[in-house]
């Protein structure tokens, strides 16, 4: 018989409460204790302390019935003594932190949510900040690499995004079924995915190679890093190096569109999830071992200046391409039928197929049916990897363009086999 099954019911829940208080507790105090012992100055609590004050703000719940003026004085209490210890590291050490008594007081808001049965976000709040305990290095060096332009850019695009876009009407309007909502969200979405990328890239500028910066540079816009790949190669001899590395952006491109196609449109998503995945390991596998099969001297960092997908211009301008491309399919369909939509698919190969593909993802299924857009959304990929070909010829050094031309086309050709399964 289990010993907890032998306990009144009270008695075990609470017995597990304090387990799981004690468990969450220490875990801050052992990563209080491990920095301080890395210091040679004061430094507030530890292993004992944290779980102690764990406790006090379960304690004080319990108490109290879980009364949030009782637990707000509570907090205040403790808050009180951080305060003396904060004040007797300010005369004893320069500069002084206040990370240690901040990590107090939440290790006490911890003991109280454990009370109230908040497990998720008690446990989500100690994850939470030990992260950011441990991450210190990492997250300072992220810090003096953004620069207040880019901060400035962050805040102002949330605001479009999470304080503007519930003002959009969500309602089609007129005949070519323009939703300002989720054009404004398609413009969030797809800004986001490469925003990532970009804040990626930044952080690993001068690291990591050609390849690495060819697949972050391919989440972002594979289209820009082609480009940026062959420029580079003119000025730098290894043909087999960035004719791979642009093969293996161009793979990336398919995840990107999975991704978004995941988010948008379900039933295109799961007609083409799975060949674009296949699409993307082969380009990635191929243009790896193309880019290391030949001797090669160390390559030149990639100078690849990535435009902030956050700025409000360039927002604003994929949001009036999105709606233009999305004029320009439902003219073709209805005008035109299936064929010119596929013929301006192929068209669309020519610049940045993102738009394009997003405003398929919103056509009403009684104007583009399912297998009209999945079939005009291989062929747009696949004739953007064959202009992108030509991109490689023309601006990189003549070995490896003649790489890349093949290389892209051959992976063009490969890319409109989804239209036979």
């Amino acid at each position: 018989m289990n010993l907890l099954d032998s306990l009144p019911p009270d008695i075990a829940t609470d017995s597990m409460k304090i387990v799981l208080v004690l468990f969450l507790s220490f875990l801050t105090g052992l990563e209080r204790e491990e920095h301080k012992a890395a210091e040679e100055q004061y430094a507030f609590g530890g292993v004992r302390t944290f779980p102690l004050i764990g406790l006090i703000g379960y304690s004080v719940a319990l108490l109290t019935s879980g009364q949030p003026t009782a637990e707000s004085l509570g907090l205040l209490a403790v808050a009180g003594f951080l305060w003396l210890s904060y004040r007797h590291k300010l005369q004893t050490a320069r500069p002084a932190g206040v990370t240690s008594e901040m990590s107090g007081l939440l290790t006490y808001v911890v003991g109280a949510l454990v009370y109230h049965e908040r497990f998720w976000i008690a446990t989500a709040l100690t994850v939470a900040s030990l992260l950011l305990l441990e991450l210190k290095v990492a997250l300072e060096g992220l810090a003096r690499r953004t620069s207040s332009t880019d901060i400035l850019t962050f805040t102002k695009f949330l605001l479009l995004s999470a304080v503007v876009i519930p003002l959009f009407p969500n309602q089609d309007f007129t005949e070519y079924q323009i939703n300002p909502y989720k054009t404004w969200l398609v413009v969030v979405a797809v800004s986001a995915v490469s925003y990532g990328s970009y804040v990626l890239q930044r952080l690993a500028r001068g690291r990591g190679g050609v390849v690495l910066a060819a697949i972050l540079g391919g989440a972002y816009s594979s289209t820009v890093t082609t480009v940026a790949l062959a420029r580079q190669a003119a000025h730098d001899d290894q043909p087999r190096l960035y004719s791979g590395a642009t093969l293996v952006a161009c793979g990336v491109m398919y995840l990107r569109l999975a991704a978004l196609l995941a988010l948008f449109n379900r039933q295109l998503m799961e007609r083409l999830a799975l060949p674009f995945v296949a699409l993307a390991a082969v380009a990635l596998c191929a243009g790896w071992f193309w880019s290391r099969s030949a001797p090669r001297n160390t390559a030149v960092p990639l100078d690849q200046a990535a435009k902030n997908p956050l700025e409000l211009s360039t927002a604003l301008l994929f949001a009036a391409v999105f709606l233009a491309l999305i004029v320009a399919t439902h003219f073709a369909l209805l005008r035109l039928g299936s064929g010119g939509v596929y013929a301006l698919s192929a068209i669309m190969g020519v610049t940045d197929v993102d738009p394009y593909i997003m405003g398929l993802t919103q056509s009403s299924p009684s104007v583009a049916p399912p297998n009209v857009a999945a079939d005009a959304i291989v062929i747009a990929a696949a004739s953007n990897n064959a202009v992108k070909g030509l991109y490689c010829y023309f601006l990189s050094s003549r070995g490896a363009g003649v790489q890349g031309l093949c290389l892209l086309l051959g992976y063009a050709v490969l890319g409109l086999v989804p239209l036979v399964l």
